[in-house]
């Protein structure tokens, strides 16, 4: 066999964008030759400044350069840390015979960067260059100069139609499995003519006399029954959310994921769950990333912190109130709710506040979590302490940020990647249980 042609390397120039998602990023293109533009330094100074992740994630990236460049310049290309990595250097020419400012009007960052893009071009004829950025628009203004351009593709999941549900219907069950279920409350894969299953997978059972619901518990190895009940008066309406309840209030799980549309009961059930079970741990969080109104920043709003943040944390205080009201204002766990709130038992607060708090012995509920990237996912859960239980609830097709899309958000990362692991469960919310109108919206809208 002739042997395989070596890999030509290639340059990729990486916009302010891919950095602030992910300050690594610089580090996953293998073996070839990766160049900063001047003007992304710029951009990421104005960054630097804030509590919010793209002001971490400048941070990181300004110390992790400043390290690996030591006592040299960066001007001429350099070895990056690795025997398999590429080169790297910083792009301080931005004029080019293609000027992008002329072309597109305005003397723009955005136009500085395709600028010193070209200019590589003009310098490396033999060498592909690709600018890699998560801003869309320059991704189609740089391919309107003929220069390739495409997303940042690392972590990102191909398929979202193929992403993982949680649960799996069967139809033409045994009916002998099934009435084994209500007899036992178990039976074995092989009953249902499985002979494999993601941990705390949930299954539809229906067979030619009765139909059942119920999960793979691998502590057990063993198909388990599931029964619908109420939790904080809230009664599931459908499978899936008595599948979620199950997986909300099993205490061998200690990550569960929600995916669904609006109305599908998500945040709805994730609390009620955690006030159900407020006994064992001491404290409930309630969190959401702050998506600033038309990508302006909350400074802009009237009045103090307190103020600027109550429009963004009003529906998770709706859904509290819901869950109150099914109690009547004489009711102890009424009053136990407004109490638990004044003692911080029960903390409804933006997830920028919890950055460098301990979550031990907590359960932590994030909100909204398809606005979170996966560097963000992963920071939340590996500060997960002893005791804790920590709850991700969002719909991918509904993101909020600039730089995320239904494949690259930390929701999907996180689904996709752990769901074979058995401290997990997972489980998308498909039917609308708000009202006939919300549904009408969803489904013609």
């Amino acid at each position: 066999m002739p042997a395989a042609k070596p890999k030509s390397k290639k340059i990729f120039v990486l916009d302010t964008s891919v950095i602030i998602y992910n300050h690594n990023a610089i580090n996953t293109f293998e073996e070839n030759d990766v160049a900063i533009p001047i003007t992304v330094f710029e951009e990421l100074d104005n960054f630097k400044k804030g509590n919010d992740t793209k002001n971490f994630e400048a941070r990181e990236f300004i110390r992790f350069m400043d390290r690996i460049s030591g006592k040299t310049t960066m001007k001429n290309w350099r070895r990056l840390n690795g025997p398999t990595k590429g080169r790297f250097k910083v792009l301080m020419n931005e004029k080019s015979k293609l000027d992008a400012c002329a072309v597109f009007g305005g003397d723009k960052p955005d136009h500085r960067i395709l600028n010193a893009a070209l200019k590589l071009v003009e310098d490396n004829p033999e060498t592909k260059v690709i600018l890699v950025t998560k801003d869309v628009n320059l991704r189609l203004k740089a391919k309107a100069l003929n220069l390739q351009a495409e997303d940042y593709e690392t972590g990102k999941v191909k398929d979202v139609d193929l992403l993982y549900t949680g649960k799996t219907l069967l139809d033409n069950v045994d009916p002998d499995a099934v009435d084994m279920l209500y007899a036992e409350g178990f039976c074995s894969l092989e009953a249902l003519g499985i002979t494999k299953a993601n941990a705390n997978h949930f299954f539809i059972l229906k067979s030619s006399k009765s139909s059942a619901l119920a999960y793979y518990n691998p502590i057990t190895s063993r198909i388990e029954r599931i029964e619908k009940h109420a939790v904080s008066r809230i009664m599931p309406r459908n499978a899936e959310q008595v599948f979620a309840l199950h997986a909300l209030l099993n205490p061998e799980v200690k990550l569960v994921t929600m995916q669904g549309i609006a109305g599908t009961g998500k945040t709805l059930l994730a609390l009620a769950a955690a006030w159900e079970q407020r006994r064992n741990f001491k404290q409930v969080y309630l969190a959401r990333p702050i998506v600033p109104l038309s990508n302006k920043d909350i400074g802009f709003l009237p009045g103090d912190i307190k103020s600027k943040l109550n429009p963004y944390m009003e529906p998770l205080w709706d859904n509290l109130k819901f869950i109150q009201n099914q109690f009547s204002e004489e009711d102890k766990d009424y009053k136990r709710i407004t109490e638990a709130i004044e003692k911080e038992k029960l903390v409804i607060t933006p997830l920028a506040y919890i950055r460098g708090r301990s979550i031990s012995n907590v359960i932590f509920i994030v909100d909204e979590a398809q606005n979170l990237t996966p560097h963000e996912v992963k920071t939340i859960i590996t500060r997960a302490g002893e005791n804790t239980k920590i709850i991700f609830t969002g719909d991918i097709f509904q993101i909020d940020t600039p730089y995320l899309d239904a494949q690259s958000n930390g929701l999907t990362y996180l689904i996709d990647n752990i769901k074979q692991h058995a401290l997990y469960a997972h489980i998308r919310l498909e039917k609308g249980e708000r009202s006939e109108l919300a549904n009408l919206a969803n489904d013609l809208l």
